[in-house]
């Protein structure tokens, strides 16, 4: 399977930007799928997840009441919608398959090229 993450960019902040993961080559639409990022000289981190049906979704406390995950199983693509972004959300995004009592634990060996958001002040 193969994990395109699109629809980055350079935005300011206050802005709003969605950004995609569509999977290739395989479905995933019974798995848990989560959002994670990382910033130059920091660590990948937890941003959000979503049950493989859509009901249950999960989020870093940095980014709740922003950021809002969903998935069309059909099309075997999450969203990330980020609202009100602020500079410390400048990192690339990626998205994986994800495990866990809160789906914040990544399947190894799934992640694929993510997309860099860029908030400029």
């Amino acid at each position: 399977v193969q994990l395109q993450a699109s629809g980055g960019g350079l935005v300011q902040a206050g802005a709003s930007l969605r950004i995609s993961c569509a999977a290739t080559g395989r479905t995933l639409t019974m798995y848990g799928m989560g959002w994670f990022r990382q910033a130059p000289g920091k660590e990948r981190e937890f941003v959000s997840a979503i049950s493989w049906n859509g009901n249950t979704k999960y989020y870093a406390e940095s980014v709740k009441g922003r950021f809002t995950t969903s998935r069309d199983n059909a099309k075997n693509t999450v969203y990330l919608q980020m609202n009100s972004l602020k500079p410390e959300d400048t990192a690339v995004y990626y998205c994986a398959p994800t495990f866990g009592t809160t789906l914040s634990q990544p399947l190894s060996g799934y992640w694929g090229q993510g997309t860099q958001v860029t908030v400029s002040s």
